[in-house]
């Protein structure tokens, strides 16, 4: 059981997110798009949200400043989030505007938000779960979506929250997370794309 937790922790871990929305979209986007559409959303966005937040984590921890990759403590885990809010914004301001997408400009915006809102907590002492915003966020873009482009994607947004209760369920029995950091990581990533929705839908 540990073994299958540990696993589902790091299939769906927040690294993972900016890049799965972006394919989520591209799935199911009626709108055409070329193959170098394609390729300039997806190729920057993987090296500015997976690669080089890894190698600033073996960085990290290689000088101490945090002691294993899921960041456990308070002050360790400002640290990724400083980062990642960085890469985000380049994001939203150098990547998307070059092959504009309005459906991904105010989706890295809400990730903006959910990641602003996570480490805003850390300076009041409450460690949410980014685990479960990273899934609140696909979660709440797969209905944004399915909402925006008329199209049945039911067994998506099933398989997202399905997924969610496998993750929140490891998380626990990993005693990774408490239940109020579950339920505070999923409504942060829920809220941080709804928020965003009359300015796109």
């Amino acid at each position: 059981m540990k073994g299958l937790s540990k696993l589902a922790s790091s299939i769906f871990h927040p690294l993972f997110t900016p890049v799965i929305g972006t394919l989520c979209y591209f799935k199911i986007t009626p709108q055409y798009y070329t193959a170098n559409l394609f390729m300039g959303n997806i190729l920057p966005i993987l090296i500015l949200t997976v690669i080089v937040p890894l190698v600033c984590y073996i960085i990290l921890r290689s000088v101490g400043a945090i002691s294993s990759f899921s960041a456990p403590s308070l002050e360790e885990r400002k640290y990724p989030l400083y980062i990642s809010l960085g890469l985000l914004l380049l994001i939203v301001y150098k990547v998307i505007p070059n092959n504009y997408s309005k459906e991904l400009f105010f989706f890295f915006l809400g990730l903006v938000a959910a990641t602003f809102s996570t480490l805003l907590l850390l300076f009041m002492r409450f460690k949410s779960s980014m685990h479960l915003m990273g899934l609140g966020t696909l979660t709440m873009l797969l209905i944004n979506l399915s909402v925006h482009f008329e199209v049945n994607i039911i067994f998506a947004i099933a398989t997202a929250i399905i997924c969610t209760g496998i993750v929140a369920t490891s998380r626990l029995y990993l005693k990774a997370n408490s239940n109020s950091e579950i339920i505070v990581g999923f409504l942060i990533g829920l809220v941080s794309q709804f928020i965003t929705i009359k300015y796109w839908l």
